[in-house]
């Protein structure tokens, strides 16, 4: 049992000294671990970066790779590319001086993806992950009305939760996401998310929640990434990292930072800049259809899976919940 002073993941990695902090879900999902990321560097740790990737990764040359499904990134990787957010990661982190290699999982199904991870983690001689996920998608566990954009986020925790001590993972690894609110616009009820973070709480999966401030060098280092990746990336930049980048600035409300909004209206507030954290057994205990996803190699067999799941008639749905305030 810890003091209320104290934050319990970062208790919790307190001894870790080599951390891989990991995007869950692709696209800019990195992006959101880059505070927790920034802070673990700042005492001291070994931090590493990766990310589940929306980019075309098919095409980087043979020495781009570590391992099967480890593409190491760097400012100079694929610069033809238009939409790359790990390589605009990493140039961010050259420019201030940072350790500027980025890792990139392409979309594959759970068991690549673990493969990939397990090489990485001993590359590396990991002792923790945190998996970070832009949004709240990540923590719905099948039986919702609406689970977001599910694909990644879980296969990334099936990935992880399938590793075991003796095989070269991590001994204890992380979730947290960042962004509550975001994936109303994908069907996700966030009064169920707060159900659910109720559940692991019970279970003493919940971490706690804590705030990104402005007013600390992470923050303020976080809001300069995505402006520069704002910049980078203008026919495509990241609406979930842009909404908490304005709940970090104290901005309110339906806030224009970019025209993909044109047709949405957003409710940026204060709880965006919140991450909430767990541990990722816990969560991924409580998957309805984590087993129904283990055995796939392709992403798309994550996809029909989960389809088949929510078919099958056999699980109850609950139906979006309100939040009465």
């Amino acid at each position: 049992m810890s003091s209320l002073h104290v934050n319990p993941l970062f208790a919790r990695l307190d001894t870790a000294q080599r951390v891989l902090v990991a995007g869950a879900g692709g696209g800019f999902d990195v992006f959101a671990g880059l505070p927790l990321a920034l802070s673990l560097h700042h005492q001291g740790k070994r931090v590493h970066l990766a990310n589940l990737s929306f980019s075309a990764l098919a095409g980087l040359p043979s020495e781009a790779w570590l391992a099967p499904d480890v593409a190491v990134v760097t400012p100079e990787t694929g610069v033809h590319h238009r939409y790359f957010p790990e390589r605009v990661l990493a140039e961010w982190l050259a420019l201030h001086g940072l350790p500027s290699t980025v890792y990139a999982f392409p979309q594959v199904g759970v068991q690549p993806l673990r493969a990939a991870y397990r090489a990485l983690i001993t590359h590396h001689a990991i002792d923790a992950v945190v998996l970070v996920d832009g949004g709240t998608d990540i923590l719905m566990r099948g039986d919702e009305a609406g689970l977001g954009t599910p694909e990644e986020d879980l296969a990334s925790v099936a990935a992880l939760a399938g590793l075991a001590p003796g095989d070269g993972a991590a001994p204890e690894c992380f979730v947290a996401s960042i962004g509550f609110g975001v994936d109303a616009y994908h069907g996700v009820s966030h009064g169920l998310v707060l159900e659910n973070i109720a559940a692991l709480e019970r279970d003493g999966a919940y971490l706690g929640a804590f705030s990104v401030s402005r007013s600390t060098r992470e923050g303020a280092l976080f809001l300069d990434a995505v402006a520069y990746a704002q910049s980078r990336t203008e026919d495509r930049p990241s609406i979930v990292n842009g909404s908490i980048a304005e709940a970090v600035r104290g901005s309110f409300g339906d806030v224009r930072f970019t025209s993909r909004t044109a047709d949405s209206e957003l409710f940026v507030n204060p709880l965006m800049g919140l991450y909430f954290t767990f541990e990722l057994a816990g969560l991924a205990r409580r998957c309805l259809y984590l087993e129904q996803i283990e055995e796939t190699h392709l992403m798309r067999q994550v996809s029909s899976r989960i389809a088949e799941f929510r078919e099958d008639g056999v699980t109850r749905q609950r139906p979006p919940r309100g939040i009465p305030h």
